[in-house]
C-alpha cells in the first residue's frame, strides 16, 4: 500500500511537474499477478489494480488499514478493463467481462480475483471508500448502467456517461462510480470545467494507444496546472481542484467520487472566463 497525504491549494500551486506527479498521478496500477494499492487521505479512498494472470489474488492490505480484513469498515467498486475475469466474494462467484462492474458492501471478509484466460487476463480496477453500513453486492453491466449523453462533435466532447454506483443504481454509503466513453474523433472529457467541494474524485484513463496521451488539467480555476497521463494511469483530484482533460485521440475513463454527497449533479460550474 502506497500512502499519500492530502494537499492544500496554496501549497500545490508551488509544485514542480515532478512534485505534481508524485502527489496526484498513480503511474503503476496493473502488473501481472500483483495487487497494487494506493491510500489517499483525500476522503480516505483506496485506489488499486489487480491482474490475476495465472494465480488467484486476494484483496488484502496487510496491517495498513488496522482492521481484521479489508472490507471490515469499507465498501468497494470494481471494474474489469481486461479479459474475462472472476471475483469470488465469500461463497458467491461473479463473472465480469470487460467494462462490467461489481459493487461489494461492508462486512465481506474475503474477496478473490481470478482470470479466465491467462493469455488475456482480467484487469480489475478498484476504488474503495469507508462505509458505515452494508449494502448488497451488485454486478452492473454496461447495458444496465444508466447512460447520459452529453457534448457534441462541434465541441470535440461528444460522450456517453454510464453510471454504475450511484443513488439510483447500485446502492452505496458514499462511493459513486461510473464510466465515460468518448465518441470517435472526440477528445475533451469536460469543458467548461467544474468543482465539487464536498467530494474528491479519481480518474482512470484507458483505451489509449501506447503512444496516446491525455493532458489532465487540475488546480484552482485561477491557478490551473496540467499533467501528461498515459494509458491505464489514474489521477487523484482533490475537492478544491478542477478535473478536465483532452487526449491525442478518443479514450475512456472511469470516474469515482467519495464524500458527503451522493448526488451526481452536486457540482459548481466554472465559467471559461474564470480559468487561468
Amino acid at each position: 500500500m502506497e500512502n499519500r497525504y492530502a494537499t492544500n491549494p496554496q501549497e500545490a500551486k508551488h509544485y514542480t511537474t515532478e512534485k505534481l506527479r508524485e502527489e496526484y498521478l498513480i503511474e503503476l496500477l496493473f502488473e501481472d499477478n500483483k495487487l497494487h494499492l494506493t491510500y489517499s487521505h483525500e476522503d480516505r479512498v483506496v485506489i488499486g489494480g489487480a491482474v490475476p494472470k495465472d494465480k488467484v489474488l486476494k484483496l488484502d492490505a496487510g496491517n495498513f488499514l488496522k482492521t481484521a480484513y479489508f472490507l471490515e469498515r469499507r465498501e468497494i467498486g470494481i471494474v474489469n478493463i481486461g479479459g474475462n475475469g472472476v471475483i469470488m466474494v465469500g461463497d458467491m462467484t461473479y463473472v465480469l467481462s470487460t467494462k462490467e462492474a461489481l459493487y461489494i458492501g461492508k462486512g465481506n471478509k474475503e474477496v478473490l480475483f481470478e482470470s479466465r484466460d491467462i493469455a488475456n487476463p482480467a484487469k480489475f480496477y478498484l476504488v474503495s471508500t469507508t462505509a458505515h453500513q452494508s449494502y448488497p453486492t451488485v454486478k452492473v453491466s454496461l447495458d444496465e448502467a444508466q447512460p447520459v449523453h452529453l457534448g457534441s462533435d462541434a465541441e470535440s466532447n461528444k460522450r456517453t456517461i454510464y453510471k454504475y454506483i450511484h443513488a439510483d443504481g447500485a446502492k452505496s454509503c458514499q462511493l459513486m462510480l461510473g464510466m465515460t466513453i468518448l465518441a470517435p474523433n472526440n477528445m475533451w472529457n469536460t469543458m467548461p470545467a467544474h468543482l465539487h467541494d464536498r467530494r474528491m474524485e479519481v480518474y482512470l484513463y484507458f483505451d489509449l494507444t501506447e503512444a496516446g496521451r491525455v493532458f489532465h488539467f487540475m488546480g484552482q480555476p485561477h491557478e490551473t496546472r496540467h499533467l501528461v497521463v498515459k494509458n491505464e494511469q489514474a489521477m487523484i483530484s482533490p475537492p478544491w481542484s478542477i478535473h478536465s482533460g483532452v487526449g491525442t485521440s478518443n479514450y475512456t475513463f472511469i470516474w469515482a467520487m467519495a464524500g458527503e454527497n451522493d448526488s451526481f449533479a452536486d457540482m459548481e460550474p466554472v465559467a471559461m472566463e474564470t480559468l487561468k
